[in-house]
């Protein structure tokens, strides 16, 4: 071992006259360790929040959807999908229709209220039902209707809430007009002609589905089987297709290729581009982090700094015993360096046990709760990635060895006189 390496591993981790690291190191060792353990979880829950709300955008729906301007229906054909199916990197496609509906119920209570909510009515196939739904809730939204002619629908959480209801329970679906081209309404129509263009239909609550995307998506969007659907409003017509990629990062050239595949008037457009504001907000989670980790390293980093200098007047006999006996300014100064380095690398390995240890006892308990309706999560979310482990390891040990120059260069500059008689 080199004589600087030993003299700072005695300086930092053996006292004059104890067995136990002065309490400056512990303190110093305890400081960077929450540092780099409040950095690593940070980016960890960063991380985690980012994917499951991203996540569950990409479950709602699909990856991406092909539609005709203004939302227009048209007639759903064997080619269309074949085509789609075709194009490079889809691996899964099929067809959709959705319909803005007014949803009305009566009270539970007898009392002979009513609650009426808008709604997204959205009708997918068995697939696409099994894949977001799950399979239990995909067969039962696939029944036929009952004796009574109900069409089985999938409510989210919150829509059920406020319209009161349960599954078994009877609700209905008012629509306007049949056509499929626009809201079929104009200004100068009687009550009577209004009453004639509402489209009535009686539903059964198959089941409730949540995802904890509240805002745009359980409070609003009912699901309804594809083929029930057309055969009641719009026989053969379909809104759009939606299809699913292999690679979720070609997502945009496969759904440029969609469109040229299908050709006019078929656009395209992404789960990306159609939840722009979600993905922007997500996002600016990420922005914030740059500030966090410069905020966190910058008091580790000071940390050292203050600890280093309290152990210079501490140990400052010895730098000029070390001096007198020819250690150069150099040499004096590489070993406050490698102190530094030292009790940076303790600190640093105690900061990621003591991250790794919270974050999997996090992931097993799930002991912090967040209220769903505005975070969509219900628990604190934690990604664990070696890489986030590593970077900040790294930045802390870089910094800290950047910002312990200052202090190293002030032990070199004392004088041996100065130093002996202090």
């Amino acid at each position: 071992m080199k004589a600087e390496l030993y003299i700072a591993r005695r300086f930092a981790f053996k006292p004059r006259s104890l067995s136990k690291p002065t309490f400056i190191v512990m303190a110093s060792v305890a400081g960077i360790a929450v540092g780099t353990a409040a950095l690593i979880l940070t980016l960890s829950i960063v991380s985690g929040f980012a994917s499951i709300i991203e996540g569950k955008l990409i479950r709602f729906t699909s990856h991406l959807q092909v539609r005709q301007p203004d939302d227009r229906l048209f007639p759903e054909t064997r080619h269309d999908l074949e085509l789609l199916r075709q194009t490079k990197g889809i691996v899964s496609a099929s067809p959709f229709l959705e319909m803005n509906v007014m949803l009305r119920s009566r009270s539970r209570s007898g009392d002979g209220k009513e609650s009426v909510v808008p709604a997204l009515l959205r009708g997918v196939t068995a697939d696409e039902a099994g894949r977001f739904l799950g399979s239990d809730n995909a067969a039962a939204l696939m029944l036929h209707r009952d004796a009574s002619g109900a069409l089985p629908v999938m409510l989210g959480k919150t829509m059920a809430e406020t319209m009161g209801v349960r599954p078994g329970d009877r609700i209905m679906i008012v629509g306007i007009g049949k056509e499929g081209k626009g809201p079929g309404i104009d200004s100068h129509d009687s009550i009577v002609d209004l009453l004639s263009k509402l489209d009535l239909e009686v539903a059964r609550v198959a089941g409730i589905y949540e995802t904890g995307l509240n805002e745009g998506f359980d409070d609003i969007v009912a699901f309804a089987d594809l083929r029930s659907m057309q055969a009641r409003y719009h026989p053969g017509m379909v809104t759009g297709y939606e299809a699913n990629v292999s690679d979720l990062r070609a997502l945009p050239s496969i759904s440029a290729g969609a469109s040229v595949m299908l050709g006019y008037p078929f656009y395209s457009y992404t789960v990306y581009e159609r939840y722009a504001n979600l993905f922007e907000w997500l996002k600016l989670q990420k922005n914030v982090m740059p500030l966090l980790i410069i905020t966190i390293t910058v008091v580790a980093v000071f940390n050292i700094v203050s600890t280093l200098l309290v152990l210079i007047i501490e140990k400052t006999k010895e730098i000029g015993m070390l001096s007198a006996l020819g250690l150069e300014p150099g040499s004096i100064s590489t070993v406050f360096m490698a102190q530094a380095f030292m009790i940076s690398l303790v600190g640093i390995g105690i900061g990621n046990l003591l991250a790794i240890a919270l974050s999997l006892f996090e992931q097993r308990y799930h002991l912090i709760t967040l209220p769903e309706k505005s975070y969509f999560i219900k628990q604190v979310p934690i990604q664990i990635n070696p890489a986030d482990y590593l970077i900040v390891s790294a930045g802390v040990a870089v910094l800290t060895l950047l910002f312990a120059f200052i202090p190293s260069r002030v032990a070199a500059s004392l004088k041996p006189g100065t130093a002996l008689t202090a």
